[in-house]
Formats: C-alpha cells, sequence, structure tokens
C-alpha cells in the first residue's frame, strides 16, 4: 500500500469514469476505506512543521482567477456567513457555517499534493466539517470529465484525514482566527453540489441513477461505522444565475443559499427489470363443417369456401379452413392441415 492510498484511489480510471465508478464503488467497504485512511494519516503533510498556515488568505476577496468557478462560491459562501453571522440549516437538524475557504493542505513544495479544501465549516457543536464543492450552473449540458460522486468522496476522505492528524494546529488556527474551539470529534465529511451537478451525474446511468446512489448511500454508512465520520450528501440551491458577483472588491452571493439533500428518500433503491411477458402460442380457429352443403370431390379447377366437405382421393374427407394464399385453400383432414389448390383455369382456358 502506498503512502497515499486514498488519493491514489481517487486518480483510478474507473473511479474517475462517469459510466464506471458504480462498479468500483461496489467493490469498497467501511474496513477497507478505514484502513487506508489510516495509512494517509500517518503520512499526512504537516504545515504547521513547515511555518506555514493553513487559514492563510482569508479576506474574502477574489484570490488567483481560474476556471474553476468553486473557488469563487466557496469565498462568496464564506462571506455570506460572515455577514449573517451565522451558517445555513442542514436539511435534517441543525446548521453548517463556513469559516474558511481553498484551505491549502500542502506542506513541502516538492511533496505530495493532497489538494486543498473547498470549504471548512463547523456545527453548533463546534464539530469540523471538510466540504468538498461541486459547481455547475443550471445551464451546463455537461460535466466536467472524471468528476464523479465517488472520486469526490475519496478526496474527501483524504482531506478529513489530513485535518485529523493536524487538529492542534486547527485548533489553535481557528481559535486564533474565526474565534471557533473545535470539538475533538471527527470531522463531518460533505459532499455540497449545486442541483445542476447533482442533476447530471444522475442521467448518466438508468433508473435515475439509482445504482450508483445505492452504493453512496452505503458507503456512507459504513464510513460512519467504522471511522465515526457522517458522511453528507447535500445540494446547494441558489436561484440566482450568476450566483455570485464581486462588490467593494468582496465576492458576495446574490441570493440566500440554502442547503437541501442531494437526491429524494428511496433514490436509491434500484427497480427489478420485468419479467418478460411469455410468448404465448396463438391458438387455431377450427372451422366446423357446414352440414348442409353436400360433401364435394376434391378438383383442382374447383371453388371452394371454408365450411366445405371434400372427398379427396388419397386423404380422405376433410373440412375447407379458408384461403391460403391465391388459388390455394387449407383444408383439414383428421387433425392435419393441408394446403390444396383450386381454382386453377382449365387447360386451354384464359
Amino acid at each position: 500500500m502506498s503512502q497515499h492510498p486514498l488519493i491514489d484511489l481517487a486518480g483510478e480510471r474507473e473511479v474517475r469514469q462517469a459510466r464506471g465508478f458504480r462498479q468500483a464503488a461496489a467493490q469498497l467497504n467501511g474496513a477497507a476505506l478505514a484502513e487506508k485512511y489510516r495509512v494517509e494519516g500517518q503520512h499526512a503533510p504537516r504545515r504547521h512543521e513547515a511555518g506555514k498556515k493553513y487559514l492563510t488568505g482569508q479576506t474574502g476577496r477574489r484570490g488567483r482567477r481560474t476556471a474553476r468557478p468553486e473557488p469563487a462560491l466557496s469565498t462568496a459562501l464564506v462571506n455570506h456567513c460572515r455577514d449573517s453571522n451565522g451558517g445555513l440549516a442542514l436539511p435534517e437538524d441543525g446548521s453548517l457555517e463556513f469559516v474558511a475557504y481553498q484551505v491549502p493542505l500542502k506542506a513541502e513544495t516538492q511533496g505530495p499534493d493532497p489538494g486543498r479544501i473547498d470549504l471548512l465549516g463547523i456545527t453548533p457543536g463546534e464539530r469540523l466539517a471538510v466540504v468538498r464543492l461541486k459547481y455547475l450552473p443550471p445551464s451546463a449540458g455537461r460535466g466536467t470529465t472524471g468528476d464523479t460522486p465517488l472520486r469526490a468522496l475519496l478526496e474527501t476522505l483524504a482531506a478529513c484525514a489530513v485535518v485529523s492528524a493536524n487538529r492542534e494546529a486547527f485548533q489553535q488556527e481557528l481559535a486564533e482566527g474565526p474565534g471557533r474551539a473545535p470539538a475533538e470529534e471527527p470531522p463531518l465529511l460533505v459532499l455540497l453540489g449545486s442541483p445542476r451537478y447533482w442533476e447530471l451525474c444522475r442521467k448518466r446511468e438508468a433508473q435515475k441513477g439509482a445504482a450508483w446512489i445505492a452504493e453512496m448511500e452505503r458507503l456512507a454508512r459504513e464510513i460512519e461505522q467504522t471511522l465515526s465520520i457522517p458522511v453528507h450528501y447535500l445540494s446547494l440551491e441558489l436561484a440566482s444565475e450568476p450566483a455570485w458577483e464581486e462588490r467593494e472588491e468582496r465576492l458576495v452571493l446574490t441570493d440566500v443559499p440554502k442547503l437541501a439533500p442531494a437526491w429524494e428518500a428511496g433514490a436509491g433503491r434500484v427497480r427489478p427489470k420485468p419479467r418478460p411477458k411469455p410468448r404465448q402460442t396463438p391458438t387455431e380457429t377450427i372451422v366446423e363443417a357446414d352440414l348442409s352443403r353436400p360433401v364435394q370431390s376434391y378438383e383442382l379447377t374447383g371453388s371452394y369456401q371454408a365450411g366445405d366437405r371434400l372427398a379427396h382421393p388419397t386423404l380422405g374427407t376433410g373440412v375447407v379452413q379458408g384461403a391460403a394464399g391465391p388459388r390455394k385453400i387449407k383444408v383439414r383432414f383428421d387433425g392435419d392441415t393441408r394446403l390444396l389448390v383450386h381454382e386453377r383455369p382449365e387447360s386451354g382456358s384464359a
């Protein structure tokens, strides 16, 4: 096992595939992830030992411009919580206050890069929350290549390991900066996506992504059981577009944000495929003999209709069942149906 197994796993092709990450998730379990989490924490970068801070540059202003929308949105979300002096209500209970954005985790210039924490949050019980933010505007026609919920979960779990390994440093900086005193409990893990992000993820599979949702919900339960890290899949609802703007050199939201479940209850229930209906053999309708008509001797030039009784020189007596094509009839002889010719023109006639 490498020193950074969660980060390595997040980069695997199957994990990043839009149509393959469900199978990759199905092969994972809480015990295996807990072991990878332990190794990730043992080898976590330690910025404070290198004389660096985690909560640097928290001015609320736009940082270095990138193509990704998450840095700007995360900054605006922290500014919103600062300005409103409170957090956002969670769907079930409690609230989540964002206190820092784009938190760096790397310690050495040449060392491994575990990325950044998009948002650092805190609950009313002073429990930390590590938040991965995924934003696509309502007009987006497709998501980013390789940007699957499973990859986000694994990367955020690795970030939780770094935070836990550097708990004292985070506690000290949060006390000095936002004036918060985080609890000793492991952090919450939150995947926070815009409605369009979750919608496009669900369109990638049949039954609105029910199969991968079921696997992600299972992993969330097992991660909490083995690591005591609650996992939340949330949707960030913003009615305005664009969702943020720059005012007096600060990034602010253009609408009041709301947290909602990423998907409706029961979305992970996979409906069984309907059983194919048994093929029914069409039943043959048997035409009974019309006893009001006399028995006729079969001749090629004769003309016959359903119900007629025919006396055939070798097949015996049968009953005409009906036409079987041009100048052909079906005749039933003792349970056996034969095709016979009739209405053949006489020799020399047109």
